[in-house]
């Protein structure tokens, strides 16, 4: 359906005087704005040596996590790799040597440069297996080092685990990480 034309706004083009054709205060108004910039409150930070505060929902790198006896985890159902909407998850799947489940991931690679960090593959594990940390300074040489295998996921496990930097998600409630979070902050202050 065609836009109707009582609808559509004709606007004339805006003539230039000669002051403006001199471009003074456009150049003005850039000056000002470099001026004003240069005393107001600094934001920048230097990062090598000062480092950020995240906060503890941040989703940065990837780990895969370890179960009670230090296997891996995952039970290699492709449920990550199926909700990944930048399809950075590739896992091959082998017959489990334990008992306890049917299959284990022989390979899992996720492709660090590929991966928008949105969190899907997280929500969609069901035995939590796969969780974003709070690690951001992920570099590399090359784009073969960005490519996160089963052994360096579970250093970033063991390192996270370590350092006791895991992210808030792993703090698993009856309703949540969230609710938990919340419920502690809107406490009653106690009577006066």
């Amino acid at each position: 359906m065609p836009i109707a034309p009582s609808e559509v706004k004709w606007i004339d083009e805006r003539t230039l005087s000669p002051w403006d054709w001199l471009y003074l205060p456009a150049l003005w108004e850039g000056l000002s704005t470099t001026v004003r910039h240069m005393f107001s409150k600094k934001v920048t930070i230097e990062f090598p040596e000062q480092r950020p505060s995240v906060p503890p929902h941040y989703k940065g790198v990837h780990r895969l996590n370890r179960d009670e006896q230090g296997r891996v985890r995952c039970v290699a159902c492709y449920l990550c790799a199926t909700a990944c909407p930048a399809h950075c998850i590739d896992i091959v799947a082998a017959p489990s040597p334990w008992p306890d489940r049917e299959k284990y991931p022989e390979l899992f690679v996720i492709d660090e440069l590929r991966c928008i960090y949105c969190g899907m593959c997280e929500e969609a594990c069901p035995v939590d297996a796969i969780e974003l940390t709070t690690l951001y300074d992920l570099t590399g040489f090359s784009r073969e080092e960005m490519l996160f295998d089963k052994e360096k996921l579970l250093a970033v496990y063991d390192y996270t685990v370590n350092k006791g930097t895991d992210a808030i998600r792993t703090l698993r409630g009856t309703l949540g990480p969230a609710s938990e979070i919340l419920e502690q902050q809107s406490a009653p202050l106690p009577n006066t």
